[in-house]
């Protein structure tokens, strides 16, 4: 059984605290943990355009990063509640993806002058399924990532929450799947490919 189905098969939703490994326990299996989500994660990004990737997230990316983040912080019992606050409205819940949008520039001056000119980026982020538009939201309405003078933040949460007829499309092998942005300092797109589509295409719940 995977970790992030229950034992009849369903998608698991929610990481609750019994779903957590003790810190001892995590680390004697770390290493094996963090290749195989690595592997996973291969078929949940999409880069588009000259730095922008989004990682699309899921319960077996929350359950490693909460690990992560205990273990390294080192922070016991009471830090878990925390973590779960934090990284458990990022598990889609059936009927939406989310992803961590990464802007990713090495260079410090570079990046600066990037992030100035994409000011709510977060607001101009579509799918295209087939001819159907799916705008992506920012997924943490509680922080503003665009501060007053038009520079955003080098990392964004975008969910994306689909209807029945767009669940249907995206869970169709074949459908053309574009995901892209429409700002105007940024109108980059990417042909999602087949494999990523029908992985993501898992976390949807059948309609």
């Amino acid at each position: 059984m995977s970790a992030g189905t229950t034992s009849n098969g369903l998608r698991k939703r929610r990481i609750e605290a019994a779903d957590l490994m003790s810190m001892e326990a995590y680390g004697k299996e770390r290493k094996e943990r963090r290749s195989a989500v690595s592997a996973l994660k291969r078929n949940r990004r999409v880069e588009v355009g000259p730095f922008a990737t989004f990682y699309f997230e899921c319960y077996e990316t929350m359950w490693m990063q909460i690990h992560e983040m205990l273990f390294v912080e080192r922070g016991g019992p009471e830090q878990i509640p925390g973590e779960l606050a934090a990284y458990n409205p990022l598990i889609p819940q059936g009927r939406e993806l989310i992803a961590t949008l990464m802007l990713e520039i090495e260079d410090p001056i570079a990046r600066a002058r990037a992030l100035a000119r994409l000011g709510h980026v977060e607001d101009a982020i579509e799918l295209d399924l087939g001819g159907l538009i799916v705008k992506g939201q920012s997924a943490d309405h509680d922080t503003e990532r665009t501060t007053e003078e038009g520079k955003t933040s080098s990392v964004h949460f975008i969910r994306f929450s689909f209807s029945d007829e767009a669940i249907r499309r995206f869970t169709t092998v074949g459908t053309r799947v574009v995901l892209g942005f429409t700002h105007p300092n940024y109108a980059h797109m990417a042909v999602v490919p087949e494999a990523v589509r029908a992985a993501l295409a898992e976390d949807l719940d059948p309609v």
